[in-house]
Order: C-alpha cells, then structure tokens, then sequence
C-alpha cells in the first residue's frame, strides 16, 4: 500500500495545490488528465521558478504550505517546503506546520510530520534568491526555538488523544527519546506519553518508550 493511501490523502488533494502554485507562479498547466502524474509534473515544473524567482509574493505562503502537507511523497514535499523557507523563513514555516498537527485532518496532520523534516534545511545563500538581499539573512526569519517546543507539545497531544495507529506512529517516533530535549514545562506531558507507550500493545510504541526510559538525563 502506497504512503498516500496509508496517509488517506487522494492525489486530486495534491493536484488542486500543484495546480494553485503554478498558477501564482504563472506556469502553464496545459494538461488535461486528473492523477498524480499530472501533480508530479506540476510540482516539477514550479520547482526551479520557486528557487530562483527572488522574493515570493505573500499570497503563495499558503498554497505553498498546503502543497507541502498534500503531496504524499517524503522527498518530493521538500519542493514546497525548502523554497517557502527561504521566502518566508523557517520560523513561519514550522508555525504553519504546528497548525496543521493541531486542527488539521488526519491526512494534513500526516502530511505535517512529513513536512517538518524538510522544515530543518540547511539554508545557503547560493542556493535560492530568496535567501536575502546581497547573502544577508535576517536571523529572526529563522529564530524556530518556541515553534519547536510546540511540535513537541502538539505531537505529544495528538498521539494521546488518537486512537489511530498509524497516526501514532507518525506523531511519536519522530520525537526525540531524550529528555533534555524537551523543556521543563513539557516533562509532565512527556511522562504521560511514556505512560502511555510503555503498556501499549505496538511494539514500536513500546520500543520508543524503552529507547527513552534509558536516558541517563
């Protein structure tokens, strides 16, 4: 079973956002078929035009981000996610993605936890235009710290209150198993989640839970 069908996103999800982007981005869109081929394509052609179009207009944050949580493939979503941060920068992007663990569906929440890997990109003043003027960054674009805590606070919230496996599996295994990592005000939270994994019956969860109890911190 495909990671789209698993995540319950349908390819004409990610076409509409494919389809969105390149018309912002004024790329032509001549084809007529309905399937992921067609977004493949779509999220091939906006690809350089992303990267090397100098700033990005406001209204493509969030079509953008939608794109990043709809496109079912884990390497490809980085096509939406790396240029939204150069444009817009990796503190908005990860508070997007927040939002989408919080009150999305299923299908966006899975598409959140895909995103947020890419959301880390090493950033490079050669590699986009929209990295800022003459190589110069504004550091608060991408100052993520607060943002972090909260996918840590929101993973955690969603895989207590889901009774969905698969979405478990998603929101607790790409945690940190340290307790360091997490701030004070989050380590009752994180000893719920323990409680939690420690008895149930996945070993994944179980495993992620024995991986954590053996922090020395």
């Amino acid at each position: 079973m495909t990671e789209d069908k698993r995540a319950g996103v349908e390819p004409s999800s990610f076409l509409t956002c494919a389809r969105e982007v390149a018309r912002l981005l004024g790329v032509e869109d001549g084809a007529m078929e309905r399937d992921d081929r067609h977004a493949r394509r779509l999220a091939h052609a906006v690809r350089r035009p992303l990267l090397e179009r100098g700033p990005l207009p406001e209204e493509l944050f969030a079509p953008l981000m939608a794109a990043a949580v709809h496109d079912p493939d884990p390497s490809f979503c980085r096509w939406f996610v790396e240029p939204a941060v150069y444009a817009f920068g990796r503190r908005r992007v990860m508070a997007a993605l927040v939002d989408y663990l919080r009150i999305g569906s299923d299908a966006e929440r899975a598409g959140a936890v895909r995103a947020w890997y890419w959301a880390h990109v090493p950033l490079r003043a050669d590699r986009s235009s929209g990295h800022g003027p003459g190589g110069v960054r504004d550091p608060s674009l991408d100052e993520a710290r607060d943002v972090k805590s909260a996918w840590l606070e929101a993973s955690m919230r969603t895989f207590a209150e889901t009774t969905d496996l698969p979405m478990r599996h998603r929101v607790l295994l790409g945690l940190p198993t340290s307790r360091a990592a997490y701030p004070l005000h989050l380590h009752d939270l994180l000893d719920s989640t323990l409680a939690i994994a420690r008895t149930h019956p996945d070993p994944h969860l179980r495993r992620w839970a024995i991986t954590a109890d053996a922090d020395p911190i």
